[in-house]
């Protein structure tokens, strides 16, 4: 899986979307333990939406060390896997998996990845009998037809 990275060289670092303030705006906790004003670019607007938890790309402000760019978002597999690798700092960590850990550790991150896609194939299976049940059948025309005469 191919994952983009923040660039360093131009002071991007990786971020947790603390809270939706509104106006295209949020609150990230950076990697740095900061916490900073996000805004949402316009070319971000309505291609990618950010959610509170999202594990974000921020690129702070030159001249308001407070305030921030926010560059991209990742999903929730594109940040499982990186915290699988043991990319992200320990702050931003969403999952607290790494690669250094001892094998149990490994173990229960195997256990978290699949508990994960089992509750995407639940989430599916649900949705599937939903349509089914909506589907009208023959015998509830009847039952209809019967109430008029």
């Amino acid at each position: 899986m191919r994952v983009p990275l923040p660039n360093r060289k131009i002071n991007e670092m990786f971020a947790i979307a603390d809270e939706i303030l509104g106006g295209r705006r949020l609150r990230a906790v950076c990697e740095d333990g900061l916490s900073r004003i996000s805004r949402i670019p316009g070319k971000m607007r309505r291609r990618q939406w950010v959610r509170e938890g999202d594990l974000i790309v921020i690129q702070p402000w030159d001249f308001q060390d407070e305030k921030a760019n926010v560059c991209m978002r990742y999903t929730k597999t594109q940040s499982l896997y990186l915290s699988r690798k043991g990319v992200l700092p320990e702050i931003v960590d969403l999952f607290g998996l790494s690669v250094d850990k001892s094998s149990g550790d490994e173990q229960d991150s195997e256990a978290l990845i699949e508990e994960f896609e089992e509750s995407d194939n639940i989430q599916e299976d649900a949705i599937e009998e939903v349509a089914q049940k909506s589907i009208p059948s023959k015998n509830d025309e009847d039952d209809i037809d019967s109430f008029f005469g």
